[in-house]
């Protein structure tokens, strides 16, 4: 076959493709309200992920809030880079770090459930246009808090489109969701041995 023949048939392939693309978008429509997404997965890159979308919505001046549920007060590139964005964004570090740090299941509960109680007044106020809570699968995953409190969190949401993150999401968040996300992990630096890398991983 002649490369313009072959070019002849990319453009002819690409052309019944965008016509499908074009007639699949004209039957969808607008949510009734904010949608709710989980990331989730053994893998990498699901507070990654969410962070990348609050960049995509501080870019369109929408103001965004983070919930961290484990994660400590140590200091990370994504929060110091988002303190450049005082008038868009608040940040609620929640967690007194990883459960195998705190080893106090009465502790970790307390700080859990403050947690969801600072992200549903945060949810309910309308206030903002994304809210992520971050490592909220870890707290329902140790039965920290319970799903039925959390699902009633995200019903108060209206225009709110909420994040929630961390690996083993419960079945019934993510029947609840309206996208769901799976990191799988193929090859970890970790299992080599080597540290977690600023800039990178933190």
């Amino acid at each position: 076959m002649t490369e313009a023949a072959q070019n002849a048939g990319h453009k002819a392939e690409m052309e019944k493709l965008q016509a499908a693309q074009r007639e699949k978008r004209r039957t969808l429509t607008d949510p009734e309200r904010g949608l709710v997404l989980v990331h989730t997965g053994d893998g990498k890159g699901k507070s990654t992920s969410a962070f990348g979308v609050i960049a995509r919505a501080l870019g369109w001046g929408q103001r965004v809030a983070v919930v961290q549920f484990i994660k400590g007060k140590w200091k990370t590139g994504e929060k110091q880079f988002f303190t450049r964005f005082p008038d868009l964004l608040e940040w609620h570090v929640m967690g007194d770090g990883f459960t195998w740090d705190t080893q106090d299941r009465d502790r970790d509960i307390a700080a859990a459930r403050a947690a969801l109680a600072k992200a549903r007044t945060l949810i309910e106020s309308g206030d903002f246009a994304l809210i992520v809570l971050d490592e909220i699968n870890i707290a329902l995953r140790y039965d920290y808090l319970s799903v039925t409190d959390v699902l009633a969190a995200l019903e108060a949401r209206a225009d709110t489109a909420v994040i929630l993150t961390g690996r083993d999401a419960k079945p019934e968040l993510m029947d609840a969701a309206d996208g769901v996300t799976e990191m799988r992990e193929v090859k970890h630096p970790f299992h080599a041995g080597i540290r977690a890398q600023q800039g990178i991983d933190f």
